[in-house]
């Protein structure tokens, strides 16, 4: 049996995508089970032991994330390559009619996803997909669909002993470590930088504890600018790694942290994985689908009647649902978890 999962781009979704792989595995333990995943996402499968094998999904560019050297590939190549590996099935975890098309076209007899976009014609079994759902469960509702239950659903990661050697000249066991991470895939979800210059002067002038940066070389910008806006002398400098770790290397410094304060972004996924505690801030996007998935783990939200709008359309109140969330209300959550 050579079986095909469909989920390319984005670190978040990827990560929520391992409980699915992990029961996928446990259902077909002599498989060759292989993941269509993007560039730089699908990094973090790189030692997951529920796949045989990464095949690079390369054909556009739109996420900020996705910046990288190598060229793009057309989709019909992708077409093409499937159709030589002639799987028996696949799941595609992606909602997109394209996607849906890809595996069509592939000729893969068994073709399992979700009905949006109009696409139900091209699968032949359909999932509703329900946008209240945390994404972990629609990810396993795919699985149940096919008559797989699931035996559990927590988040897990692998560090490299590269990765955890890598990051321990950053790290002091002596302090405590706290990661905050300003920024997002779409920075209509980032939280202002004026809250997150607050609490990096609490956790540094008050708390004693060493702030953490990490992200892209461009992110070193945000972080500058919520400098800029701290107003007193930091008793405990931070460390800024933005441009200089892998998403794996990431991982492995994430895992050292005491706890992780951030924009909803793939990161605050990245954290829960590695179980690490999560004061997550949330604004446009459905919280019931989007929080850090697990029991230890608090989310801050404002809960405005325009929530969720899912960034949707323009927004007319310059996303006030961040606005509204205050760094009071993160440094009660701080207390709250006795971090």
């Amino acid at each position: 049996m050579k079986i095909l999962v469909i989920r390319y781009r984005f670190i978040g979704d990827t990560i929520l995508m391992i409980p699915f792989l992990r029961n996928l595995r446990y259902a077909y333990p002599d498989a060759q089970i292989d993941v269509l995943a993007g560039p730089v996402s699908g990094e973090i499968l790189e030692d997951c032991p529920y796949i045989d094998e990464l095949v690079m999904f390369d054909t556009t560019r739109k996420h900020r994330y996705e910046n990288i050297k190598a060229r793009k590939k057309s989709f019909w190549s992708y077409v093409k390559l499937l159709q030589q590996r002639k799987y028996d099935k696949v799941y595609i975890l992606k909602r997109s009619l394209s996607s849906a098309l890809l595996a069509f076209l592939s000729g893969i007899k068994e073709r399992i996803g979700y009905n949006t976009e109009g696409r139900g014609i091209l699968l032949t079994k359909t999932v509703p997909y329900l946008q209240n759902r945390h994404e972990v469960e629609c990810f396993l509702d795919v699985l149940r669909r096919d008559g797989i239950p699931a035996r559990d659903k927590h988040l897990e990661n692998w560090i490299s002993g590269e990765s955890k050697e890598k990051v321990a000249g950053f790290i002091n066991n002596d302090e405590s470590r706290v990661l905050v991470h300003a920024t997002s895939g779409n920075i209509n979800k980032q939280w202002p930088p004026g809250h997150f210059a607050r609490i990096v002067q609490y956790l540094s002038n008050n708390r004693g504890a060493r702030v953490y940066y990490t992200g892209t070389k461009d992110d070193a910008l945000v972080y500058e600018k919520i400098h800029s806006l701290i107003t007193d002398r930091l008793n405990v400098e931070p460390v800024n790694l933005c441009g200089r770790l892998s998403i794996k290397d990431s991982t492995a410094l994430i895992s050292k942290m005491n706890f992780v304060i951030g924009s909803d972004s793939g990161v605050l996924h990245i954290a829960a994985s590695v179980n690490v505690p999560v004061i997550g801030i949330y604004g446009p996007m459905n919280p019931e689908k989007w929080i850090a998935y697990g029991d230890k783990h608090i989310h801050l939200y404002a809960g405005l009647p325009c929530v969720p709008c899912d960034l949707k359309k323009p927004c007319p109140g310059d996303i006030e649902c961040l606005r509204r969330v205050k760094p009071e209300r993160v440094i009660e959550a701080m207390e709250k978890l006795n971090l």
